[in-house]
């Protein structure tokens, strides 16, 4: 799949100046790949709101986890009301009560394993981040995606390989290691953008089922 970083430009979000979320038109692309109108679509990290917006639009129900108020009323405006976001640590996402979903899709916050204090699952508000516990977390969160997943649902995970100079923190394939230990890998789209930042060695989309 191929976009343009223009395109995501435009869809930021006020004063939002960094890359928080993805591209609407990849939301679409998954929603209408793996839902029907009516089904049920979970995004743990909601960041600005693109899974929901675009859920509200497909006639999708949906229910999202944002961590940082000042986004989620962000969020809250953004909606008609068919879909819901709870503030909330998405590393608690089992004791919410929740779903069941047939789709969850989302992108969590990136982290280097390189040097970078600042911790992603906190709103890099603390700087306590270890990359190790960063993938075992994860790796709980998506645990708990799949407790909630109806048999045969799916879990799509944007997530990119991250460049350090000439270092490459391979983001995308830890968070699927951690992920197979609880739902089946089952593809992986490459994400081509024509002009893509310094940072990104690859942009991913990882498709898990449940069985």
């Amino acid at each position: 799949m191929s976009f343009r970083a223009s395109e995501l430009a435009r869809e930021r979000v006020g004063a939002a100046e960094e890359d928080v979320h993805f591209p609407e038109a990849l939301v679409r692309a998954v929603v209408a790949e793996y839902t029907s109108p009516g089904d049920v679509v979970l995004d743990p990290f909601a960041g600005f709101g693109a899974t929901l917006v675009v859920c509200e639009q497909m006639e999708r129900s949906a229910v999202g986890i944002e961590l940082l108020p000042e986004r989620v009323a962000v969020i809250r405006q953004r909606l008609d009301g068919k879909a819901t976001v709870i503030e909330g640590d998405a590393r608690h996402l089992g004791e919410l009560g929740l779903g069941p979903f047939d789709l969850c899709l989302t992108s969590p916050p990136y982290m280097s394993a390189l040097d970078q204090p600042s911790n992603p699952l906190t709103g890099y508000t603390t700087n306590d981040g270890h990359y190790p516990t960063y993938l075992a977390e994860l790796s709980q969160v998506f645990a708990a995606v799949a407790e909630l997943l109806r048999p045969r649902g799916h879990l799509v995970i944007n997530a990119a390989n991250i460049r350090n100079g000439d270092v490459v923190t391979p983001l995308a394939w830890d968070i699927a290691q951690g992920v197979a230990a609880h739902l089946s890998l089952r593809t992986e789209t490459y994400l081509h953008w024509d002009d893509p930042p310094p940072w990104m060695s690859g942009d991913y989309c990882l498709v898990f089922q449940k069985a």
